[in-house]
């Protein structure tokens, strides 16, 4: 089965819900993919791997008696504590999309496949989408420049006109895909499938404060600060909840990259910061994961429309 083939899975767009650190709740997840786009839960959001066995049970409940595909992704560091117990969740649940970040995608090949799910693997640079390629991952997603959270560095027509020199399978975009319009250029540029995460954020229901969606709704694109202070990797972050925490963003993040611990309630600064993506702008409002999609739908329907009354200009 095609994941993003809306013939045989009834999917309304070509897109993933991404799964954001600390937002992506199993309620967003479970209402995203039953509004026609694939919801997503990151392990790393459940406190304790015994929350997570419940979340999943939760997704899996509601979803696959529709057999509505979602993606459960996984840090596959080596300094991930939890790796091997979450992998025997998967095994039980065995969710249709997997995708891995910040390690290689290899640790969890087997396992997925092995019950007929997809892996897909975040990448940010060409040399790690040729390792993906090279591990057997079954699609890639090209994690751009501006991008919410961990970002990428590239610029996401050239990354992809790039890595489709070497890669013919499924690809995915990350990076400031916030409205239908952003989609349509995509897939028109190479991309079979993108990730939407900010215009998610504020969704009803997301994990986050209410003060996180204020600061969403009044936030522009200059207020976006790109910096490895907060947890040792290049992230986006908004500037008033980093002036807010006491973070420079041009300091140095001396502890490194370090995910051990169950980092949903360790003590680490991201805790405190608040990520959004270049396409913030384009929030005004609180809605819900349904009224967010179907904005999506209309305006890429909008997009469709206009760009062929554009070529047809020139025929």
């Amino acid at each position: 089965m095609n994941l993003f083939d809306n013939e045989s899975t009834g999917l309304r767009l070509p897109l993933i819900v991404a799964p954001m650190f600390l937002v992506s709740s199993p309620e967003l997840a479970i209402a995203a993919s039953q509004n026609g786009v694939v919801g997503s839960l990151p392990a790393a959001n459940a406190r304790t791997v015994e929350a997570l066995d419940a979340w999943m049970g939760q997704i899996h409940e509601q979803l696959s008696p529709r057999q509505l595909p979602w993606l459960f992704n996984m840090i596959v560091h080596k300094t991930y504590d939890r790796f091997e117990a979450e992998v025997e969740l998967v095994k039980r649940y065995q969710p249709a999309i997997v995708s891995t970040a910040l390690g290689s995608p290899a640790r969890i090949l087997d396992t997925v496949k092995s019950y007929g799910g997809k892996v897909i693997a975040d990448v940010i640079t060409p040399a790690m989408a040729r390792k993906a390629a090279a591990a057997g991952v079954d699609a890639l997603i090209l994690v751009t420049n501006g991008a919410g959270g961990h970002t990428g560095t590239y610029n996401p027509l050239a990354f992809i006109a790039e890595v489709r020199q070497f890669w013919d399978g499924p690809l995915g975009i990350a990076g400031c895909i916030s409205t239908g319009r952003d989609l349509l250029a995509m897939r028109v540029a190479g991309a079979d499938f993108v990730l939407s995460g900010t215009r998610f954020i504020g969704a009803r229901e997301s994990l986050v404060a209410e003060g996180y969606r204020d600061m969403l709704v009044a936030a522009v694109m200059d207020d976006v600060i790109e910096t490895k202070a907060v947890s040792g990797v290049k992230a986006n972050w908004m500037r008033q909840s980093l002036e807010q925490a006491g973070i420079d963003p041009a300091s140095e993040n001396k502890a490194g990259i370090d995910f051990s611990g169950n980092i949903s309630t360790a003590n680490k600064a991201w805790k405190d910061v608040w990520s959004a993506g270049h396409g913030v702008g384009n929030i005004r409002a609180k809605e819900t994961t349904a009224e967010i999609v179907n904005s999506l739908v209309a305006e890429f329907d909008t997009a469709v429309a206009e760009t062929r009354q554009l070529l047809a200009s020139f025929s």
